[in-house]
């Protein structure tokens, strides 16, 4: 074994640390543990990490793609809200990766409150594992949160990584999808198969990267979300009767979307993040008069 490489965990290895924390990982829970060292490889090829990053990294769990990123990120933060598999952590990189071992820090911190000042070093790379149940708000979060955070793959469920990646017009854009688009370019990054998990997952798995981009518009983004949420919240409808709500009536709405160059007769899912800003903008300009 090469020490500058360090080991990774196969099967055999990740049943073990399983059993020595009494861990049983259930499908009903989502607990499923990658044990494929060649996954894992290509991940962090993927992932595009080098030297000058600090890898933020999501839920490391047992350990699996944790020692992949040691090797190729100049240091590796690992967030994860278990207290066992956090305190366990760090003896796994000092066993399977001692001459690499000081790269890492484990932060024992829940994804969805973590804050920038919680980071000794301002995280540039984010590459992670998710939860499927939390991927979406996980990576809108620190996004938002760690501006320094410039691009980025994760493993997420196959359907949540469609709407990541969604552009409009696609049958699955959604919000998850207007509200990505604001911080970055994300693009489908290719499958994972269910056989390189334990226990063997139920549904189909795949990477979404992102490199992220300038803010569409000078208005806040916390404005323009809402007319995002708006919009969705009643897609089937025309934008003039969706927007009514957030507008104060449908006529309003109209008029608003008129001066931002929408129909207001189109839907949510044909408008792309630049038109929902153009939107919050005008209503902006509107209020000022």
């Amino acid at each position: 074994m090469d020490d500058q490489q360090g080991a990774l965990l196969g099967p055999a290895e990740v049943r073990r640390l399983a059993e020595e924390l009494d861990i049983r990982p259930t499908k009903k829970l989502g607990q499923n543990f990658v044990h494929d060292p060649n996954t894992v490889r290509r991940i962090v090829a993927s992932a595009s990490v080098g030297l000058d990053d600090v890898v933020l990294e999501v839920g490391p769990g047992l350990g699996s793609l944790t020692l992949a990123l040691l090797p190729a990120a100049g240091a590796v933060i690992a967030v994860e809200i278990d207290p066992v598999l956090a305190a366990r952590l760090p003896r796994t990189a000092a066993e399977f990766a001692p001459a690499l071992a000081d790269r890492l820090t484990v932060l024992e911190a829940d994804a969805l409150r973590v804050r920038a000042a919680e980071f000794a070093k301002p995280p540039t790379a984010l590459v992670a594992n998710l939860p499927y149940n939390v991927a979406v708000p996980v990576v809108l979060h620190l996004l938002a949160e760690l501006p320094s955070l410039v691009h980025g793959l994760v493993m997420v469920q196959s359907e949540v990584a469609d709407r990541m990646a969604a552009k409009p017009g696609s049958r699955v854009y959604g919000v998850p999808s207007a509200k990505a688009a604001w911080f970055a370019d994300v693009r489908r990054a290719g499958p994972v198969p269910r056989k390189v998990f334990w226990p063997v997952p139920n549904v189909d798995s795949g990477l979404v990267s992102f490199r992220r981009i300038a803010p569409p518009s000078t208005v806040s983004r916390q404005e323009v979300f809402r007319v995002v949420d708006a919009a969705f919240a009643q897609r089937r409808k025309t934008l003039r009767a969706a927007l009514s709500g957030w507008a104060g009536s449908a006529s309003r709405a109209e008029a608003v979307l008129r001066a931002a160059g929408v129909d207001p007769a189109a839907r949510g899912e044909q408008l792309s993040i630049g038109d929902f800003a153009r939107i919050a903008e005008a209503a902006a300009a509107e209020s000022a008069r």
